[in-house]
């Protein structure tokens, strides 16, 4: 069942770093090459291929494609700490692991200079970061993926295992965007109640967004593995808010497909579609979670069932050319100047669905991965 997927990696492999093939966003829009969390999504998962099976292939065409990015003084292409984005740190979560392998210091330099935008990210009332300075006030579930895994491993490797603040921010998210009857979580949160799409009284968007949720339980599972282990009390609150979520998404599960709708609690409503990158974060999520005894050992085989979903309903190999169907393009929310994005159901499946956007394909390789590692 799965004999294409290799071949597949290996075709998306033979991208340049100045217009890798799976960054669709970057080639529609002829954006020049920049440190950016779509490329985040590759790398991160092609390093955890190599990490899987031990092939330097992977961990090569990392370091070969991070290089193009990562100058000897630290500096990053197309990075601005200034610009305070949470998308602009997401890719740096791999510095750690190509610090760690090839012991250049200029992943070091590149990690501090991370760091200091966490230093001073602009933050809501509450205590979480804006989601990008020209999102004020604003907390979007894609965030808290962004840049909490980066934060996690900066504090576990050099901030004497700190996680008050990652902790509380994720708290602060289950406190004001979680429905408690719908089991599902807000895409957005605007803490200044003045967006357009933001309820008046709530600050809430108006809908819920399956890639934002999984983008959400990704974050969690991915947070919950880089605390270090005897900080239990900080891993227990990240894995209760990560159980919870799991349990949530997995009500809405289509019967026929195993995956999940774009907009999840609408199924089958006019205009409404099963969604492959969203489906791919659930499927990495759960069986992560498996893995590491956060969910019970029947949650594995819940996580086969949406991958094997993914493989079987969207796993193209027509004339031996092999492709990822259904990722919905790209969704947001706002700013002031585009109306259009106003978090409605409309607006929701507006958007293009695309093939190999890695925004779904990495995380069906990473999922992938967890498939490799059962035994």
């Amino acid at each position: 069942m799965y004999e294409n997927i290799d071949r597949y990696i290996e075709k998306l492999m033979t991208s340049a770093p100045d217009m890798p093939l799976w960054n669709i966003e970057s080639i529609k829009q002829g954006k020049k090459p920049a440190w950016n969390y779509i490329d985040g999504c590759m790398t991160t998962s092609l390093l955890e291929m190599y990490k899987t099976t031990g092939e330097s292939k992977y961990l090569d065409f990392v370091v070969n494609f991070v290089d193009y990015y990562v100058f000897e003084d630290g500096s990053i292409r197309g990075y601005d700490p200034k610009k305070f984005s949470t998308d602009d740190v997401c890719e740096s979560r791999i510095l750690f692991d190509l610090y760690a392998y090839t012991g250049k210091e200029k992943y070091l330099k590149a990690i501090e200079l991370s760091y200091s935008q966490i230093k001073e990210h602009p933050r809501t009332k509450e205590g979480n970061f804006f989601h990008k300075a020209i999102y004020h006030d604003q907390v979007w579930l894609d965030g808290l993926y962004m840049i909490q895994p980066f934060y996690t491993r900066y504090m576990t490797a050099f901030g004497g295992k700190d996680y008050s603040d990652i902790v509380r921010q994720f708290s602060n998210v289950r406190k004001i965007m979680f429905d408690e009857k719908a089991k599902l979580y807000y895409h957005g949160y605007d803490s200044s109640r003045t967006l357009f799409w933001a309820d008046k009284v709530t600050g809430l968007s108006r809908n819920f967004w399956l890639r934002s949720i999984g983008w959400f339980l990704v974050g969690l599972i991915d947070v919950y593995s880089f605390m270090a282990e005897d900080c239990v009390s900080d891993r227990e609150v990240i894995a209760g808010i990560f159980r919870e979520a799991i349990d949530g998404i997995l009500l809405y599960q289509d019967a026929e497909t195993k995956m999940f709708w774009q907009v999840p609690n609408f199924p089958g409503r006019e205009g409404n579609y099963i969604e492959t990158s969203g489906s791919a974060m659930v499927a990495y999520a759960l069986l992560k979670g498996a893995r590491l005894g956060v969910l019970s050992e029947d949650y594995r085989s819940k996580g086969l069932d949406v991958f094997n979903g993914i493989v079987k309903n969207r796993m193209s190999a027509e004339n031996g050319d092999l492709n990822l169907r259904g990722i919905c393009l790209v969704a947001g929310l706002g700013p002031e100047n585009n109306t259009r994005r106003d978090g409605s159901y409309e607006y929701y499946i507006s958007e293009p669905v695309v093939d190999n956007d890695a925004k779904g394909v990495g995380p069906f390789i990473m999922a992938y991965t967890e498939v490799k590692k059962i035994k």
